[in-house]
């Protein structure tokens, strides 16, 4: 957990603050010098990235103090964590605030509703400490409607409100955010779950004087839009740069938007189809072409929900500047795909679905030679013998885009010489998510375990920090991780391993390691005892349908006292399978203790 703003922070850095220090620092200020103190603030102050505050703030106490006074912004990286009355007590003059609640599992419906990780605690305690707060990022938190009304009058300066994966609120709470804070410049729902009380938020934006927003996304908000509303609030935007609209924007209402917002850089285009009745008055439907031709700035398109393929070579005339395009709710085929890829040149991140099949991947690996980024998802992620995508089309990704450094990869099938040419010819992957739908699937033409291939991503990839794992994987696999996998920070793993040896080659030989997910896969206790030395350092470990039972994880969690160690059922009302086994272990490091807000149905040990 040492290289996330709370749990360091909140850990070393505040313990270094109660006065137990590091020794050598107060031998080098052995007493408080007010002079030097802030020379140092004027010092920091240029320090921006985390890990690099966090190891000045343990120097001695001097620094702890000069460091914390003059941070600005915190990233809360569990918000169970740490108590919030602790991070708003040592940092005082915070003006950012990010915060990650449940575990990323959540968004794979593995953890139960109503679980937890609420905004309340921490925008009361922001609200008392933090009156010159400017910006909120929230990620898989419960959000409530009174939480925002707390934000929209408690900080009279803010600009920023971005919420991730987030849910509880509805759109009388964004009305109340958009009328009291007149300042704002970022609102950003992305993913989020948003109640359907088809209040007129967009209209609640003041109408008077000059509006400073420059980017507004709300794609996720699934209840009709005063389109007139919007469409005067953009014409008032000058600075507008950011603009992702949700499936109740037609072609027709976009057209009216982006002549009035020429200067947009990222569009999220809302529903890519035509209404039933052309509003043009000599009932034709509008130049699209003429239109994105005049948005010479648009670098990232995004949306397309219900998308008429046909309207899809609208986009051609900005094709060529884009280097971000998110084609992950377009059901299109792969000639479809062609009349667009085909012009993209510079394009640096892709998210697509597997519709497109291995010729559009291979379309794709012929043109984007300056690809960082691929995501490809299952348009059906049903267990089928076959995909639309399968090794032909990460083997082409493997050798037409070698700057590769991210992807995300969907299919039914694979082999190791796949993904043995993608590690040799994509050295600088950073990220390699391989996820091979169903359970146990080996190397389809071979019959082997993938063993080789996920071997051979650790062993040449030398800047992998992301690593998920699936299909047919023996121990072996697991061997590789921990021998060459080093600097592997989160690790994901379905359906995979042969024996609690496996996990122990992780816990053992990845020293860096602060994310573990793990699902259906046979390690036990013997396994998880194997990690005692090392689960203070990670941020969590999330463990369901394996073979761990309760008085193993009532072992760790008495040797292991600052460790939070939850229980819960996968089936709460069915109590969960027979037996010792069925139980979901989710744990992590906490200064303040076990949660006082946990639900029945998790158990603390």
């Amino acid at each position: 957990m040492n290289d996330e703003m709370s749990e360091d922070d909140a850990g070393g850095k505040l313990r270094n603050s109660a006065g137990t220090g590091t020794g050598a620092g107060d031998y080098f200020i052995p007493y408080p010098d007010q002079v030097l103190e802030n020379v140092l603030e004027n010092v920091l102050v240029f320090l921006k990235s985390r890990r690099d505050r966090n190891a000045a703030s343990l120097v001695c106490k001097s620094w702890c103090r000069a460091e914390a006074y003059t941070r600005s912004e915190v990233f809360i990286g569990n918000c169970y964590a740490v108590a919030p009355s602790r991070v708003t007590g040592r940092f005082t003059r915070v003006r950012s605030v990010t915060i990650k609640g449940k575990p990323r599992f959540a968004d794979f419906s593995l953890l139960p509703q109503h679980w937890g990780a609420h905004f309340t605690p921490w925008v009361y305690a922001m609200a008392a400490g933090y009156r010159l707060l400017e910006k909120i990022h929230l990620k898989r938190i419960s959000v409530t409607d009174d939480d925002l009304a707390v934000v929209a009058h408690s900080f009279p300066n803010f600009k920023e409100l971005v919420l991730v994966c987030c849910e509880g609120f509805s759109t009388v709470g964004l009305a109340v955010v958009v009328s009291e804070c007149r300042l704002l410049r970022v609102l950003e729902l992305i993913e989020d779950e948003v109640s359907d009380d088809e209040f007129d938020w967009i209209s609640c934006f003041p109408a008077d004087g000059p509006s400073y927003l420059e980017s507004l996304t709300f794609d996720c908000v699934d209840t009709p839009i005063n389109f007139e509303s919007l469409e005067k609030l953009v014409a008032r935007s000058p600075m507008l740069k950011k603009l992702r609209l949700n499936r109740h924007v037609n072609m027709q209402l976009l057209y009216r938007l982006l002549i009035r917002a020429p200067q947009l850089t990222h569009l999220g285009t809302g529903s890519f189809s035509p209404s039933e009745q052309p509003e043009n008055e000599n009932n034709r439907e509008p130049n699209y072409i003429s239109a994105f031709r005049a948005c010479r700035s648009i670098v990232c398109l995004s949306g397309f929900r219900e998308i008429a393929p046909e309207y899809l070579p609208a986009i051609i005339p900005v094709c060529s500047h884009l280097t971000s395009l998110n084609l992950s709710y377009a059901n299109i085929d792969a000639e479809q795909l062609k009349s667009v890829i085909l012009h993209c040149h510079k394009l640096q991140v892709f998210w697509v679905l597997d519709s497109i099949c291995d010729e559009g991947l291979q379309a794709v690996a012929a043109t984007c030679k300056d690809l960082r980024e691929l995501r490809v998802f299952p348009i059906d992620p049903a267990e089928n013998a076959e995909g639309p995508v399968s090794e032909v089309g990460l083997l082409a990704i493997a050798l037409g885009c070698r700057k590769l450094q991210s992807i995300l990869y969907f299919c039914q099938q694979m082999t190791n010489a796949a993904v043995v040419a993608m590690s040799k010819n994509c050295p600088d992957l950073v990220v390699f998510r391989l996820c091979i739908i169903g359970r146990y699937r080996p190397d389809h033409v071979t019959g082997e375990p993938m063993d080789e291939g996920f071997g051979a991503i650790v062993k040449n990839c030398k800047k992998l920090t992301r690593l998920a794992v699936s299909g047919l994987l023996t121990d072996r696999a697991f061997s590789y991780i921990g021998q060459y996998g080093k600097l592997v920070r989160t690790l994901s793993v379905a359906f995979a391993g042969d024996s609690d040896m496996g996990l122990k080659y992780i816990l053992e030989g990845c020293p860096n390691l602060q994310k573990l997910e793990i699902r259906d896969s046979p390690f036990g206790d013997s396994a998880l005892r194997s990690g005692l030395h090392h689960f203070y350092n990670m941020r969590f470990v999330w463990m369901s349908s394996c073979r761990v039972t309760r008085e193993g994880c009532l072992d760790v969690a008495r040797q292991l006292p600052r460790l939070v160690v939850e229980l819960f059922r996968r089936d709460e009302e069915e109590g969960g399978e027979r037996g010792d086994f069925g139980y979901t272990l989710y744990m992590y490091r906490s200064l303040d203790g076990p949660r006082a807000d946990a639900p029945r149905f998790v158990k603390i040990l």
